[in-house]
């Protein structure tokens, strides 16, 4: 007897739930008009923002360079000692190193990396050495 009770008590809420179902529908009253359409939403494409290397360059008047390989950097000569800014690939300070083959090229090193400067034609490019991960990238003023 204890198991009939449960179910016979399911069966009444479950006939009720449908009832009220059917109620609710039978109710609504059915639309007989196109679904309004809401507009679509307008298309906004972020602006790509600057480079820290080419910012730091607007706003502060230093030498920027553009490499080969999408590396930009910004660089401040200052007592035998060039700083490099390249952004994400971080901050080098510089110092100054026997070589170059002309006057107007420079050559500056610490352990990451090694810089030569005043190369080209105008003395307006520049080639970088990264000792770790291993890469040469030359550059151009601008």
């Amino acid at each position: 007897m204890r198991h009939l009770l449960p179910r016979k008590m399911n069966k009444f809420l479950m006939s009720g739930l449908l009832a009220a179902a059917l109620a609710g529908c039978a109710q609504s009253p059915r639309s007989t008009s196109a679904p309004e359409l809401l507009p679509a939403p307008a298309v906004v494409k972020p602006a790509i923002p600057a480079s820290p290397a080419s910012a730091t360059a607007a706003s502060s008047g230093l030498p920027h360079y553009k490499c080969d390989q999408g590396i930009e950097f910004t660089v401040r000569f200052d007592n035998g000692t060039a700083v490099v800014d390249a952004g994400p690939r971080g901050n080098d300070v510089l110092l100054r190193d026997a070589g170059g083959t002309t006057p107007q090229q420079t050559v500056f090193s610490n352990a990451r990396m090694r810089a030569e400067f005043g190369l080209g034609a105008n003395g307006t490019e520049a080639v970088l050495h990264y000792a770790s991960p291993a890469l040469q990238t030359r550059c151009a003023r601008g």
